[in-house]
C-alpha cells in the first residue's frame, strides 16, 4: 500500500509503520512524488490537502503530523460508525486516522500540562479516553477494523494480514512473601502489631508460617507453576529488587538467598524483568544497579521492565530505560483505574514526543491489573472476573494482544483477598478452552 504526502514527517513516517504491520504486515510505503503515486496500480491512499484522481483513496490530513511543537490540540469528538473519533476530515474517511491514532499513541496528552496523581503520575481524569468515555476500549484497533473495511471497498484486491491474538499473563512479585525472609525486626514488629490489635488469628497464623507447620499466604508460585503447565501459558515475571525498604518498596533485600532461589527458579521456566522500584524514579541511580542485580542472578542481560506501582513521567522515565538497555516495558496502563492507557491492544514503539523521533523501545500494554480492580474500583472478586473477560473477549474479537498483571498476594490465601484465587483460576480455565 502507497501513501503519497506532500511532505514525508517523522510523525507520519511513525504512524503509517504502525499502522502498516497491523494492515499488512509491513510499514506503509510512503512518497512525495506525484507522478509516482498516480502510476502506481496497487492500493494507494492520497494524504493530501486535495484530490489527484479518481482512483485513490483520499484522506485530507490534520496539520498535526507535520508540526514539530507540543501544543493543546482543540479536540471535538464526533460518531463515526458506533465509535468515537475525532479529528474529522473531508475524503473517503471521517476522520484523519493517522493523526488521531498518533495523538494516542505519542500519548501526546502527557506532555502538555496536567495535574497529578496522589502519586505523581499523570491522572487518568485528564485523558481524553476518560473524559469522552472510551478508555475501557482499545479504540485504536476498533478504528483500524473500520478503516481497512473502507480501504478495501476501494481496493478489493488488497491482500492483508491479519494479525494474530496473544494472551499474556504477568505478575508483579513486589512481596513476596508475608510472613517468611523478613527478619527477626521486622517479624518482632508485625507481631506486636497483631498483639496489641488482639488478632491472635494472623499472630497465630504467623507462628505456624514461621515454624514451617503452613504455607506462608503469600506463597503462590507452585500453583502458578501447575497452572502454566496445564493450559500452556507463558507468562512473563517482573522482580522488585530494591535493596533497602521503604513505604512503597517492600519486598525482601535481593541479597537474601530466599529471593535468589526463587529468582533461578522462575528463569528457568519463563521470561524474568526488573520492576524498577519506587525510589529509583527519585534516585535514578538505583536503576542501574537493579537491573545490575537482577543479570548478576540471573546470568542474562536485562531487557525487560514493568514500573513499580506504574509510576513513569514521559519522557523522562523511558530515556533512561532506553540508556540501561531496556527494549520491552511493559508499564502502558494506568495505576488508578483500568483500561486502555494508550487507546490501543497492540504492541508499539515509543515515540519520543520532544524529540520528535521513533526510538527502539516497543511497548506492551495492559488493560487490567487486579489491584486497580480492588483498591481503586472497589470491584468484588466476581466483578473483576467479569471486568476480564470484557476486556478479553474484546482484544480477541480484534486479534490484539490482551495482556493483564497479577501480584501473587492476591491468588495465595491472605483472607483480604479471599475469592480472588479462585476468579482467576476460572477466567484461565475458560478462556484456555476456547
Amino acid at each position: 500500500m502507497l501513501i503519497y504526502t506532500s511532505t514525508i514527517a517523522s510523525r507520519l513516517q511513525y504512524i503509517a509503520e504502525f499502522l502498516g504491520k497491523e494492515i499488512v504486515g509491513n510499514p506503509l510505503e510512503l512518497t512525495s512524488d506525484i507522478n509516482y503515486f498516480q502510476h502506481y496500480e496497487g492500493a494507494k491512499i492520497n494524504y493530501s490537502i486535495s484530490r489527484i484522481s479518481g482512483a485513490e483513496f483520499w484522506l485530507k490530513p490534520h496539520p498535526l503530523l507535520f508540526e514539530n511543537k507540543i501544543s493543546e490540540q482543540p479536540i471535538e469528538c464526533f460518531d463515526s460508525n458506533g465509535q468515537k473519533a475525532f479529528f474529522k476530515t473531508e475524503g473517503n474517511f471521517s476522520f484523519d486516522i493517522f493523526a488521531a491514532s498518533f495523538y494516542l499513541l505519542s500519548r501526546y496528552e502527557e506532555y502538555l500540562p496536567h495535574k497529578k496523581d496522589m502519586y505523581g503520575r499523570y491522572a487518568h481524569e485528564n485523558s481524553l479516553a476518560f473524559r469522552e468515555g472510551f478508555l475501557s476500549l482499545p479504540l485504536v484497533n476498533l478504528w483500524l477494523k473500520e478503516f481497512i473495511n473502507s480501504v478495501q471497498s476501494k481496493f478489493p484486491n488488497l491482500e492483508l494480514q491479519t494479525s494474530q491474538f496473544v494472551f499474556l499473563p504477568t505478575y508483579d512479585i513486589d512481596i513476596a512473601w508475608s510472613f517468611k525472609h523478613k527478619g527477626w525486626w521486622r517479624g518482632l514488629g508485625r507481631s506486636i502489631q497483631c498483639l496489641v490489635a488482639f488478632n491472635w488469628k494472623q499472630f497465630s497464623e504467623r507462628v505456624r508460617v514461621l515454624k514451617g507447620k503452613q504455607k506462608d499466604p503469600f506463597d503462590t508460585y507452585g500453583w502458578l507453576h501447575h497452572l502454566h503447565q496445564q493450559y500452556d501459558l507463558k507468562p512473563y515475571y517482573f522482580f522488585l529488587l530494591a535493596e533497602t525498604t521503604s513505604r512503597y518498596d517492600k519486598n525482601i533485600s535481593p541479597r537474601q538467598k530466599a529471593l535468589q532461589d526463587l529468582i533461578s527458579d522462575h528463569l528457568i521456566r519463563y521470561p524474568i524483568a526488573i520492576h524498577p522500584s519506587w525510589r529509583s524514579g527519585d534516585d535514578h541511580s538505583l536503576l542501574k544497579k537493579e537491573i545490575e542485580i537482577l543479570q548478576g542472578l540471573s546470568g542474562n542481560k536485562v531487557v525487560s521492565s514493568r514500573q513499580h506501582y506504574i509510576r513513569f513521567t514521559l519522557p523522562s522515565t523511558f530515556r533512561r530505560l532506553i540508556d540501561h538497555g531496556i527494549q520491552f516495558d511493559f508499564s502502558m496502563g494506568y495505576g488508578s483505574t483500568n483500561g486502555f492507557r494508550a487507546s490501543v491492544a497492540s504492541p508499539f514503539y515509543w515515540y519520543d514526543l520532544e524529540n520528535e523521533t521513533r526510538t527502539e523501545l516497543m511497548l506492551f500494554p495492559f488493560c487490567f491489573m487486579d489491584a486497580n480492580s480492588f483498591y481503586e474500583q472497589r470491584y468484588s472478586a466476581q466483578q473483576a472476573l467479569e471486568e476480564m473477560q470484557g476486556y478479553y473477549r474484546t482484544v480477541k474479537l480484534l486479534n490484539g494482544t490482551f495482556i493483564m498483571i497479577w501480584h501473587n498476594h492476591f491468588l495465595g490465601t491472605d483472607p483480604l483477598y479471599a475469592g480472588w484465587k479462585n476468579v482467576y483460576e476460572q477466567f484461565i480455565s475458560e478462556t484456555s478452552r476456547r
